[in-house]
């Protein structure tokens, strides 16, 4: 009687089945069923560009550009970056949270190059005086939360911190539970940055601290939505009718660094700006998306649109085509423990085809190739840059590591300037 009942496709995922007289009941506990919506869950309004007529039909490939149209890409791409800050400066700096783990012999060459990265973001926030009391700090591509790890063991004396750790995939291997401070705040948002709003985020609701985004290696269109999630959709909410003027500082602040709330630790939290920096290592610039990027009126600017952002950002690649090998080889037998199969996602690159290297064998040297993908890079962030700066953001770019440490070195960093910094009335 067993051998007779009939198994079908699970109509909510095929690749499993399930016995037809009990698919009602499969399909009320079936793990790929669509669950609730958290409160937070905003569909699409990080994603940028609503105007479908300005949306690109689907490109050609680099790789199948004729070498006349590959030099005009190239020509338009050097009248673009005329006159841009081009060569940054280096910040490359450390912080005494990371010593002890940074001299652990037990770490290999892996771990160790994750660690200099994550000193040098800490040291960057450092210099901001991001690193403070009464901060929310809001991770964007958490991954397994060890930014906000090492930035909670730097802050293990300081009060009123919590940590909102965004990621939209299911993570193993987190190091969550390894948190020191008993008082401090973990929460993971399983959402898509694209769809997160911040100011309905129950523990943001109920305390209003002053918000620091910060990421480490946010891949591609991932960095656009979080800097569109901070500074638009964010913080207009947190402006609203019942609230104080924001940020009462004092007269003699620096401008472009954030003010040290030590000094005004324990008063009301909702008379201070809600996003007190940004702080992301950039990376992938070929997974930038023409739809959610936040630079697109730069682009306009200089003549360009999204047909020419759609190569550039394929182009972006060469800054690293060729030189990926050594990344991939993770010292064998040394890393430690909680460093398991830690190759980052950003290591991976276009293929020879799609970054259409192949069409440039005898065009370019590998030199000529690298300095163009590096310009490609620096003319996407630029248009980064620009758009912090109109929405009153004091931006900047750097190096924040050796190349032989990443070759995704440059990090961004924004602090709100003097138009966003209220004088009480």
């Amino acid at each position: 009687e067993q051998s007779d009942r009939k198994r079908i496709p699970c109509p909510l995922d095929p690749k499993h089945t399930v016995y037809e007289d009990q698919l009602q009941k499969h399909l009320k506990k079936c793990n790929s069923r669509e669950k609730p919506k958290p409160v937070y869950f905003v569909q699409d309004i990080n994603a940028g560009l609503k105007d479908v007529a300005e949306i690109p039909e689907k490109q050609v490939s680099l790789s199948s550009l004729s070498i006349e149209e590959l030099q005009n890409l190239i020509i338009k791409l050097k009248e673009a970056s005329n006159g841009l800050e081009l060569h940054l400066k280096e910040q490359i700096l450390s912080h005494q949270a990371l010593q002890e783990a940074l001299n652990d012999p037990k770490n290999g060459e892996s771990a160790f190059k994750h660690l200099k990265q994550q000193a040098s973001i800490l040291g960057n926030m450092e210099k901001l005086h991001l690193l403070g009391p009464g901060r929310c700090f809001v991770e964007f591509g958490a991954g397994r939360g060890k930014l906000s790890h090492w930035v909670d063991v730097a802050l293990q004396n300081v009060e009123s911190v919590q940590f909102l750790l965004v990621e939209r995939a299911t993570t193993r291997f987190k190091v969550d539970g390894k948190h020191k401070r008993r008082d401090s705040i973990f929460e993971r948002l399983q959402v898509d940055i694209q769809h997160l709003c911040l100011n309905k985020v129950p523990v943001l609701e109920k305390t209003k601290l002053p918000v620091v985004g910060i990421g480490k290696h946010l891949c591609g269109a991932a960095t656009d939505l979080a800097l569109r999630c901070l500074v638009e959709s964010y913080t207009p909410c947190c402006d609203g009718e019942n609230e104080e003027p924001a940020a009462k500082r004092s007269r003699t602040a620096t401008p472009g660094v954030a003010p040290d709330t030590a000094a005004d630790h324990g008063k009301n939290t909702e008379d201070r700006k809600p996003v007190a920096g940004i702080v992301i290592a950039l990376c992938c610039h070929h997974k930038c998306d023409w739809t959610h990027y936040v630079g697109r009126e730069f682009f306009k600017s200089v003549g360009l649109g999204p047909v020419e952002f759609h190569y550039f950002q394929r182009m972006s690649s060469w800054a690293t085509c060729g030189m990926r090998e050594t990344t991939h080889k993770a010292s064998t037998g040394e890393e430690s423990e909680d460093q398991p199969n830690d190759i980052e996602e950003h290591e991976r690159t276009l293929s020879r085809t799609e970054s259409g290297s192949d069409t440039l064998q005898g065009i370019l040297t590998v030199e000529e190739r690298k300095e163009i993908g590096c310009l490609c890079k620096r003319l996407i962030d630029h248009g980064r840059i620009e758009y912090l700066q109109q929405q009153g953001y004091k931006a900047a770019l750097q190096y924040y590591t050796e190349s032989a440490v990443s070759l995704e070195n440059v990090l961004l960093t924004a602090v709100p300037g003097p138009s966003l910094i209220k004088e009480p009335t």
